[in-house]
């Protein structure tokens, strides 16, 4: 059997994709000890030695699927997200890259693409995206109506919140997101102006209980629609290896067919 072959399957065990999950979780536990000034100061060469061992190990799992895999390795998304995380870290952290100290994190991110679960939910979130274009679209419409009135009716008397159009739009956002909207805005105003309501109570109805969900159940048709899709892939697999193996059994028959067992055999 060729060498990348064999790699190819060692890289697709169960066992091995398990190990890389546990290193994953493990690194994230180190990183967060990093952020420790008790632990760094009890075993900091300790903590730098494990993250160091952590990103070995994630090296050399990618250096090993290039190999086997060759450049249909940047073929899949998933392979290039890995990637270009491993690639991030290996980067020297100096004076005016000490942001990527904080990015390694995103290592845990890693954890995406070896759970199959996360996969399809972050693969479904994707596949909605186009759908929900026009959703945020409509909602930048409403935002930018809405501001534009709340500028004029209510900036007067309250330009903490209503000043401008992006004040506005930001106190909106606010107020659509349920946070101290009543007691925080929306009762202050009314105290001025008494029908206030009458424009607060519909922005609300129509961005938080309207477009909201219909952004959330986008996204939960989009995740169906990818899982029923792996379902039926799972399914033409099993029906193609089950096909192979019975070819497979007729030719190896003298007259190249299977043999029942009938009544007159017993």
């Amino acid at each position: 059997m060729p060498l990348r072959q064999s790699v190819a399957r060692l890289l697709d065990r169960r066992s091995t994709r398990n190990f890389i999950t546990g290193v994953i979780l493990f690194n994230a536990v180190v990183l967060g000890f990093e952020t420790s000034d008790t632990a760094m100061a009890a075993a900091g060469r300790l903590i730098v030695l494990l993250d160091v061992l952590c990103l070995s190990i994630f090296v050399v799992e990618i250096a090993l699927k290039i190999y086997a895999r060759g450049l249909s390795f940047f073929r899949s998304g998933w392979n290039v997200f890995d990637f270009t995380i491993v690639a991030v870290a290996l980067v020297p952290v100096t004076q005016g890259l000490s942001v990527l100290r904080a990015l390694r994190i995103l290592r845990l991110l890693r954890i995406i693409s070896v759970a199959p679960t996360l996969r399809r939910v972050v693969e479904g979130f994707i596949s909605a995206l186009p759908g929900m274009a026009s959703v945020f679209l409509l909602m930048a419409l409403i935002f930018y109506i809405a501001a534009v009135m709340a500028t004029k009716l209510f900036g007067d008397a309250f330009p903490q919140w209503f000043a401008s159009i992006p004040s506005s739009a930001y106190s909106l956002f606010q107020i659509m997101t349920l946070e101290s909207w009543s007691m925080g805005i929306v009762r202050p105003v009314m105290e001025v102006y008494p029908y206030a309501w009458a424009f607060f109570v519909p922005f609300i109805l129509v961005t938080t209980f309207a477009v909201v969900n219909l952004v959330v159940g986008l996204i939960v048709n989009s995740m169906q629609d990818a899982h029923a899709q792996e379902s039926n892939a799972a399914t033409e697999d099993y029906r193609d290896e089950v096909l192979r193996r019975l070819e497979a059994i007729e030719r190896r028959l003298p007259d190249g067919r299977v043999h029942r067992e009938g009544p007159d055999d017993r």
